[in-house]
């Protein structure tokens, strides 16, 4: 019988849904479920549930409409990483020289933005436990 509740294995939870702001109380649900999983704290979660937000509100103004979301949650046994990506008009990543981006690096750890195929902007975040607060 394992004594551990660690994750031993790459836990990924992929979640689709409409471009569109009224469809992100369930990604911040979602982030904080997993969180809670990972036994994050609740300023943790918080946070977390923030930053997926703010990521999301950067990705959806420049979302092509009627495009979907892609949110993916990668689960390791210390840390979260969260991927959203869109397609988007322009192809630009969110300007790392602004208050939103600075909000996000506080509450997320660790954040970077890609532009792939067919100008889909992904913004990940990674965010350790035991972090919550931190510099």
């Amino acid at each position: 019988m394992p004594t551990s509740t660690k994750l031993s294995v790459r836990d990924v939870v992929t979640v689709r849904l409409p471009a569109a702001s009224a469809y992100l109380s369930v990604l911040r649900t979602a982030t904080a479920g997993l969180a809670a999983r990972l036994d994050f704290t609740l300023d943790e979660i918080e946070d977390l549930r923030i930053a997926v937000d703010e990521a999301c509100a950067m990705l959806l103004a420049q979302a092509v409409p009627g495009t979907d979301l892609v949110c993916e949650f990668e689960l390791t046994g210390e840390a979260m990483r969260i991927s959203v990506a869109v397609l988007t008009v322009d192809g630009a990543v969110p300007s790392r020289d602004t208050f939103a981006w600075t909000v996000l690096s506080s509450l997320a750890g660790e954040v970077d933005a890609r532009v792939g195929a067919d100008d889909r902007v992904t913004v990940t975040l990674q965010k350790r436990r035991g972090t919550a607060g931190a510099p």
